[in-house]
């Protein structure tokens, strides 16, 4: 195969140009506010935390998929993060990844994992309140498998699954009601494409591109979905989470360097975004911590990719009580160090675009 010059280094200068163009775009991480400890966990059967919901008594949590069974459980929590009771599944699960709290108190399990894409059904575990063992319901997708590790209910209880993939992850919903025993398709319902952060996290870029949980908060009017790196908060107008996904302009918070961070949940009053990390590999004695956020106050600045046109999109909210702080001078030096990053890799990008032209004239002139 005849070896091209210069097409490397013109994949190069593609992505220095994108990652330059998103970078000035980027608000500066530095400015949020350090999250407080809410409690840790001590029990050491909650090492993989997947899920996680507050709850008025403390919270609900599950495991992804582990390999021992005394893992395989659905974890109920004090306030204090002492484990109180749990309940087992009927049977195994494959691979637990996201938990919600419905309206009327019922758990929602997502066994949704598919690291290998190689599911033929995934599915969700529905633990009614006062019920001894959740009822399992299987679904499919209509496109091939995907991983996934978010759920989320809207406005009518209707489950909505996204996708963990980079660039835009998919939102599914179930094409009809879900059924014990019967296996009920997904459709597409849409796209979601979230900014681009600068956010320090253990998987650098991929992670701040790939979603990791989700959450809808106790009044139904705000949606959030978070990466390894960052949460990202939507507004929601009439029940309608998808269309604030796939249409809205969501609110940052950073969420830097926790270990591995895949669950998120609100308050029970709304007013915080709670964090909880796995720390299986971590280092001897650490112990998974909820932590507490202020909720993001202001819209994030225009992102590398718009948001798909597939849905309507409510009005941006004012800030809430709690909510952090509006940006103040910080924000004016986070920007400017942006700027300035962003024109130092476009001028990177076109010093090399300047060198491929002045190796390829001399290689002609030959």
């Amino acid at each position: 195969m005849t070896r091209r010059p210069g097409i490397r280094v013109s994949t190069l200068l593609t992505t220095l140009l994108v990652v330059g163009a998103a970078t000035v775009a980027v608000p500066d991480p530095a400015r949020a506010a350090a999250p407080a400890t809410v409690c840790r966990v001590r029990d050491g059967r909650l090492t993989e935390i997947s899920g996680m919901a507050a709850t008025d008594s403390g919270f609900v949590m599950v495991n992804d998929g582990a390999d021992e069974a005394s893992r395989r459980r659905i974890f109920f929590l004090d306030t204090r993060c002492a484990v109180v009771r749990t309940v087992a599944y009927p049977s195994r699960p494959r691979d637990t990844e996201d938990l919600v709290l419905g309206a009327d108190g019922t758990v929602w399990v997502a066994d949704i994992g598919d690291n290998d894409r190689t599911r033929s059904t995934v599915a969700l575990w529905k633990l009614a309140p006062g019920a001894r063992r959740p009822v399992l319901h299987r679904l499919t997708y209509p496109d091939g498998a995907h991983d996934a590790e978010a759920l989320l209910l809207d406005g009518a209880g209707r489950p909505v699954v996204v996708t963990k993939q980079g660039g835009s992850a998919g939102v599914y919903v179930p094409a009809g009601p879900l059924r014990a025993g019967a296996t009920v398709p997904l459709t597409l319902a849409g796209q979601v494409r979230l900014p681009l952060t600068t956010t320090p996290n253990p998987y650098s870029f991929f992670g701040r591109r790939l979603v990791t949980g989700g959450a809808v908060a106790p009044d139904g009017r705000r949606v959030v979905l978070r990466t390894y790196a960052d949460a990202f908060e939507y507004e929601v107008t009439d029940g309608d989470v998808v269309g604030a996904l796939t249409g809205g302009t969501p609110r940052t918070v950073a969420l830097p360097d926790e270990p591995q961070g895949e669950s998120v949940s609100y308050s029970r009053d709304g007013r915080w975004l709670l964090t909880v990390s796995e720390t299986a590999g971590q280092p001897p004695g650490t112990l998974p911590t909820v932590l507490r956020y202020a909720r993001p106050s202001t819209p994030t600045p225009a992102a590398s990719s718009p948001p798909a046109p597939t849905a309507s999109t409510g009005a941006p909210a004012a800030a809430s009580p709690g909510a952090a702080p509006a940006p103040g001078p910080r924000a004016g030096v986070g920007a400017t160090r942006s700027l300035l990053l962003g024109v130092g890799v476009i001028g990177v990008g076109l010093l090399l675009a300047a060198l491929v032209g002045v190796v390829r004239s001399r290689r002609t002139r030959r």
